[in-house]
């Protein structure tokens, strides 16, 4: 057996983080509409072209729809050519108007990085005019098929022009490759290509931590090349073939210039040589090119078929590596097993039989799917897997569930991430359940942790790990809806003993709805948990609320869960409670804050520690600071001062006996 190669050798995996913020710079906002009344009249048979786009964009969850401003002469388009900001052209030509070639040609004269697009109703005569006009001021030409999604297919077209290169050299973005020279089909295909792929992007969002992430997320989608001869066709794959999901060939366009009937064949024999298991599918009218492409192994579709746009959708699903990861056997086809997300593939790895897995490793199948859902860092470190690097396959499913967990837990720190109940587990840092604030505290821990990752801190020390405690947040939203569906505003506010209103709150009950998000809390938390407040105004700069609101420490009871939701809901209370206690009170009237303006958030952390028989220690604890007003030679006071103990904080503050030291001189120690 050879050595492992280098980045294959460790068990600790490092990723950087996908800048999906930088992808899709260039966008398309601003489109300007050449066409006479007539047939504007066309594009708007259903709507306003606006509406439509607007429309389209929101079904597919897609942002920032474009804005169509029309102009019904050349005289009207080049005076808002000199006022607007214009992104794209888009040319209405018809059989009987002669003008829009001369007009794009006028145009591209002064106005060369604009793309221009025509857009037609299909006719012969159309057809013929074009095959004898000059097109070379024109970008691409499109066949009007009545539907609205065409515009949204030519937007996305150009825009997937104008960044794949960026795209690619930023993150590895993927492409597909679409050859098709008539106007009539690939403006047939493109609308349905990008749906399947806007779909595509709803599930893989999913893998987004949060809604600002899976938003961003759906810029990695892969993008679109359209050719319309061989040697446009070559161009692409050769520039793109290391980024390439698949290939949509027609069996016949022109090559150096003439057509040729055989340029899809010519086209498949290069990138065979390449990558015998690039995905390829053929598209004829001529039926009798099914049995060539199956004779080829490749895919194939009958142009003329009344089910093209389900079998091209089946194909692109299947090959292309887009929806679940499906495990088969590769002697009988039959499905073993499925993975619809990176953790369904993680908890599916071990029980996968060696012969499908050796099947799809082989054949690179799962860096070929992590690449489809943009998972670009783990799909780079997982396409360098041969079989032969290892002993048996045990240790590869071994590698591929430690890369996966690696990968999980990178992506996790420094973000805040949505508590959803189905994909909660112990790779998630710091979750939070509700939308409102999370309040100072966990404000404080959630920027630590991103410290601790911009940093690179988490393993820096070796037999050391630097991280906060696994950590959800309740959001003040459920204090909130905790107190108006209880009435307890009037209690809060109330003269009644601490004892008196801690009574009131624990017989209230918590919003139904975090119910099942506690019982999947507790059902990962293996330590005992501490529950915390997180006021909006705690952690204050200038106004410290420490020890002015309850924490509770709750044991771990293993196999009873009712009775842990008992004792959690309880301790959530009673912190709830304590922001309206007669000391809380005092100290906000103190500070000149109004109490009812106060919120307050809920911090529920796993304890950090070991247990040793029926006992459970915590490790250190401590507390630091980044002015040091009693500083001993050779310290300054700007070097901070750190005081920790072993077990809890509050041994710390407290006043007890406690381990001193400035992190500037760490081994110069009290």
């Amino acid at each position: 057996m050879s050595p492992l190669p280098a980045n294959l050798n460790a068990r600790k995996f490092y990723f950087n983080d996908t800048s999906f913020n930088v992808l899709m710079k260039k966008r398309i906002y601003h489109v300007l509409l050449i066409a006479s009344a007539y047939d504007t009249f066309i594009l708007e048979d259903d709507g306003r072209i606006d509406e439509q786009i607007f429309n389209e964009y929101v079904s597919l969850n897609l942002r920032y729809p474009p804005q169509f401003i029309q102009a019904a002469s050349q005289e009207e388009a080049f005076v808002l050519l000199k006022t607007e900001k214009i992104d794209l052209i888009i040319t209405m030509l018809s059989a009987e108007k002669r003008d829009t070639f001369d007009l794009a040609s006028n145009i591209k004269v002064k106005y060369p990085d604009i793309p221009i697009v025509v857009l037609t109703p299909f006719s012969r005569e159309v057809s013929l005019k074009i095959d004898q006009s000059d097109l070379s001021a024109i970008d691409y030409i499109f066949s009007w098929l009545g539907n609205a999604d065409i515009l949204l297919a030519i937007i996305k077209l150009i825009e997937d022009k104008m960044n794949v290169e960026s795209d690619i050299e930023n993150v590895g973005v993927q492409t597909i490759l679409l050859v098709e020279d008539s106007i009539r089909f690939y403006s047939s295909y493109l609308p349905n290509i990008y749906k399947i792929i806007f779909k595509q992007s709803k599930m893989f969002m999913t893998e987004g931590l949060n809604e600002h992430q899976q938003m961003l997320r759906m810029r990695g989608r892969p993008k679109i090349l359209l050719a319309t001869n061989y040697e446009e066709a070559v161009a692409f794959y050769d520039k793109y073939k290391k980024n390439m999901l698949g290939i949509i060939s027609d069996m016949a366009y022109k090559r150096e210039g003439i057509l040729d009937k055989q340029a899809g064949i010519k086209l498949y024999e290069k990138v065979k040589k390449d990558d015998i298991y690039m995905p390829l599918l053929l598209q004829s009218s001529d039926v009798g090119n099914a049995k060539l492409a199956k004779k080829l192994k490749v895919g194939f579709i009958n142009k003329n078929s009344k089910t093209l746009s389900i079998e091209l959708r089946n194909f692109i699903r299947e090959y292309f590596a887009f929806g679940d990861f499906i495990f088969i056997d590769p002697d009988t086809g039959k499905e073993i097993a499925r993975a619809n997300d990176l953790k369904a593939l993680q908890e599916i790895i071990f029980p996968i039989p060696d012969r499908s897995l050796e099947y799809h490793v082989s054949r690179n199948h799962l860096s070929k799917w992590m690449r489809a859902r943009a998972l670009f860092p783990l799909a780079e470190l997982l396409v360098d897997i041969r079989l032969e690097d290892f002993n048996d396959l045990d240790e590869i499913k071994r590698f591929i569930f430690d890369a996966i967990g690696s990968f999980r837990l990178n992506k996790a720190r420094g973000v805040i991430a949505e508590f959803y109940r189905d994909r909660f587990d112990e790779y998630l840092t710091f979750t939070r359940i509700g939308e409102g604030s999370i309040g100072g505290k966990a404000r404080g821990l959630a920027f630590l942790d991103a410290l601790i990752k911009r940093n690179h801190l988490y393993d820096k020390y070796e037999g050391l790990i630097i991280t906060i405690p696994r950590t959800v947040v309740l959001g003040t939203d459920v204090f909130d809806e905790f107190m108006e569906e209880n009435e307890l505003h009037k209690i809060a506010l109330s003269d009644l003993k601490d004892e008196e209103i801690l009574k009131h709150f624990i017989e209230a009950r918590l919003p139904f709805r975090i119910h099942e998000d506690l019982y999947t809390f507790i059902s990962f938390i293996k330590n005992p948990i501490a529950v915390r407040s997180s006021s909006l105004l705690e952690d204050s700069h200038y106004q410290p609320f420490a020890g002015i609101y309850s924490t509770y420490m709750l044991p771990n009871v293993i196999d009873d869960d009712r009775l842990m939701i008992n004792m959690l809901g309880d301790a959530i209370k009673s912190v709830y409670a304590s922001a309206f206690y007669k000391d809380s009170k005092a100290y906000m009237t103190a500070t000149s804050n109004v109490i009812d303006e106060e919120k307050m958030g809920i911090v529920l952390q796993e304890i950090c520690g070991k247990k040793y028989g029926d006992r459970f220690y915590p490790v250190i604890s401590g507390v630091a600071r980044s002015i040091n007003f009693y500083p001993i030679e050779p310290e300054k006071p700007e070097d901070g001062i750190a005081n920790i103990a072993l077990g809890l904080g509050k041994y710390v503050v407290d006043g007890g006996q406690t381990l001193r030291f400035s992190p500037r001189f760490p081994k110069k120690v009290l």
